[in-house]
């Protein structure tokens, strides 16, 4: 390898680890806050509805909450992102989420999988559809995916069965369905609720 490409990978390596060391220092501030936020363990397992502020959510950043015991990805797509998803129709197994094990709210029954009122805001239960891992987020830069042009997405390291930024799985791989959306709605611009559909509350 290169004294660039070694200097460049070291770059990216040190950066990336500064990152977690800051994002460490930020967690840590804001528990108290988001833990007032959370419902009890004993609601959790009920399926208690979750409050996320999604007000500094950066454009392709990921998100992590806990709704159900399971863990949940929220990313904010960028008009680029949500651009690029019409380019992999002929490459994931289920485009429109039509198949009858597709599982999303009706209103999430579409191309960017999500909620019309706010199609860059992605949600799912980030479970691998094979058998249960949870999938690592490769971003828009990743340069390894293997897929040619990569558009970002979502990769499960037990099996190797790639999402694309929809949660739409890649065809031939391991799982059989994409990602499962859950139910959720926006109570503010800024904060939304996991596991409560627009309908119920209106109703």
């Amino acid at each position: 390898m290169s004294d660039d490409g070694t200097n460049h990978t070291r770059r990216r390596f040190l950066i990336a680890s500064t990152s977690v060391v800051g994002a460490a220092g930020v967690v840590g501030a804001a528990v108290p806050f988001v833990g007032s936020w959370n419902p009890s363990a004993r609601a959790k397992a009920a399926g208690a509805p979750v409050k996320v502020n999604i007000g500094r959510l950066e454009e392709d950043a990921l998100l992590i909450v806990e709704w159900r015991g399971f863990p949940v990805f929220i990313v904010k797509r960028s008009a680029r992102t949500l651009a690029d998803l019409d380019k992999l129709t002929e490459q994931v197994l289920d485009p429109n989420s039509e198949k009858s094990d597709s599982k999303q709210p009706s209103y999430a029954k579409n191309i960017q999988r999500a909620n019309p009122a706010r199609p860059e805001i992605m949600v799912f239960v980030a479970i691998c559809t094979h058998l249960g891992c949870v999938p690592k987020y490769w971003d828009i830069n990743y340069e390894e995916s293997g897929q040619g042009e990569w558009h970002g997405g979502f990769y499960c390291p037990c099996h190797g069965s790639i999402f694309d930024m929809a949660g739409r799985v890649y065809k031939g791989v391991p799982a059989p369905r994409n990602l499962d959306v859950p139910p959720y709605r926006f109570e503010t611009e800024n904060v939304m609720v996991i596991g409560e559909d627009p309908q119920e509350a209106s109703a």
